[in-house]
Parts: structure tokens; sequence; C-alpha cells
């Protein structure tokens, strides 16, 4: 069984350090700077290929893994697929219990539903802004 980290950034303005660091103990680490709007991350797709059987996926946040929950789910069944879990540092979750599936659900849930609510007050905004 090997640990295997993920970690991301948007743009090159951004610093991997400190997700790095925190996956320091993991057996390899993938990491890219590409959008998590962008399903076909290079880096992304190469750990989907590269996971075995027993393997543990690990991340700091869960955004960094996905920005929406159907993708997130992709890529959770794709796991469950191989028996692979996942492990989100920031709010313990683990996709090796029962309660850690549900948790996942409910988690990209809302974070998708916080997007909305972000962009629908950006849009407000620039409507403010251009009257």
């Amino acid at each position: 069984m090997a640990v295997i980290g993920y970690a991301r950034v948007s743009s090159s303005s951004q610093d991997l350090g400190i997700q790095l660091s925190a996956l320091s103990h993991c057996d390899e680490i993938f990491s890219e700077i590409e959008s998590g709007a962008k399903k076909d991350r290079p880096k992304l797709q190469e750990l989907l290929r590269f996971v075995r059987k027993g393997d543990v996926v690990e991340c700091t946040r869960l955004d960094r893994l996905a920005r929406d929950t159907h993708h997130l789910l992709e890529i959770v069944q794709l796991l469950e697929r191989k028996n692979v879990a996942l492990k989100i540092q920031n709010i313990n979750l683990d996709t090796g219990t029962a309660t850690g599936k549900l948790m996942l659900t409910m988690l990209a849930a809302i974070s998708a539903f916080e997007r909305d609510l972000l962009r629908e007050r950006q849009q407000e905004g620039i409507e403010k802004a251009k009257a």
C-alpha cells in the first residue's frame, strides 16, 4: 500500500509549498498548476492511472482535487473501482469508511452551493459597478 499525494494550485502566482509540506509523508506526490475547473488536468490523470489496489490518495483540501460535485464523485467512483481510498486532510475525511463516503458527498454539495453563491455575489457587484 502506498500513500499518493495530490497538490494543485490554479496559477503560477500561487505557491504549492504549503500543500507539498503537508503531503511530505506521502510515498509519491503529483502536483500541478492548473485550474480546478479543468477535468483533464495532466497530473491528476497520471495519478488516477498510477494508483493501485490498496493505495490511498491524499489531498490537503477537497477543492484541490475537484471543483464541482459531479467531477469529484467521478474521481471517487474511479478510485473505488480500483479499491483506492481517498483522504482529505483538513476535514479528516477518509472514504475507506462508510461515514467518510457520506460526508464526502454532503461536503461536495455544500461546496458547490458556496461557489454558486460567490458567483451570484460577484455578478451583483459587477452589475452594480456598471450602473
